[in-house]
């Protein structure tokens, strides 16, 4: 059975003993896989944007300045290790010598692990690549996108609405793109859906500047991030430096 219709299969519904407890060892192997290569990573910012967006688009410019920027915090930067903004972003860090790091979905199309990634793995599965994806983070940058990066936005915002993951910043990138999205989470708080100050779990700009120092203060200061000290490795678990 293929990837694509291993995972429908699973998600049609109960199937037999025997499938459901060898899918069950399939997600553990590669939550391990995730674990053994993130492990040492240091704090980390997620990125997330749009894979379609080329070299010349202004937003791939933007998120490879937001990538250098990031990394000279210290930072280590990581994204869905794909092309577009993804790649901007890890080839950002790359300019600035910082780490680079991808959590590559693996699909019959559109996605390859970038050219710009010190370290990445390849991931079966969509849920299991957003655990990944936040586990690491004390921060979620969101440019624009299609469905996959608005789902990973509103992820990012449920856990830190629901406790599930403390208030780490959420900067959404790009006031023009997200105008009529950011009109419609209003509605949501006038028509009682959100509560009032869940508006205020993210912060919409077009400025790099200033998302840069919101993530200084709500990450670095607030949760007094350090850098990491080099690590020991261990050969038995095929660890290296």
């Amino acid at each position: 059975m293929n990837q694509r219709s291993d995972e429908r299969y699973f998600l049609q519904g109960p199937n037999s003993r025997r499938s459901e407890l060898l899918f069950m060892f399939k997600i553990m192997i590669e939550f391990i896989k995730g674990f053994r290569v993130f492990h040492f990573l240091g704090p980390c910012v997620t990125v997330f944007g749009s894979a379609r967006y080329k070299q010349d688009h202004p937003y791939y410019a933007i998120a490879r300045e937001l990538g250098s920027k990031l990394a000279r915090l210290g930072f280590t930067v990581m994204t869905g290790g794909g092309p577009g903004i993804m790649e901007a972003a890890n080839r950002g860090a790359k300019d600035a010598g910082g780490k680079s790091v991808g959590c590559n979905i693996i699909l019959p199309f559109e996605q390859q692990p970038n050219a710009y990634l010190d370290k990445w793995v390849n991931i079966r599965y969509f849920f299991v690549r957003k655990v990944l994806l936040s586990k690491y983070s004390y921060c979620f940058i969101v440019l624009p996108g299609g469905y996959g990066t608005l789902d990973e936005f509103f992820e990012a915002l449920t856990l830190i609405q629901t406790g599930s993951i403390k208030r780490f910043p959420v900067v959404l990138f790009g006031k023009e793109y997200h105008t009529k999205l950011y009109e419609h989470l209003k509605n949501l708080v006038e028509a009682g859906t959100v509560a009032t100050q869940d508006i205020n779990l993210f912060l919409l700009t077009d400025n790099i500047d200033e998302a840069v120092a919101h993530i200084e203060k709500h990450a670095i200061q607030e949760f007094s991030l350090k850098r990491m000290k080099h690590f020991r490795p261990m050969a038995w678990l095929g660890e290296k430096t």
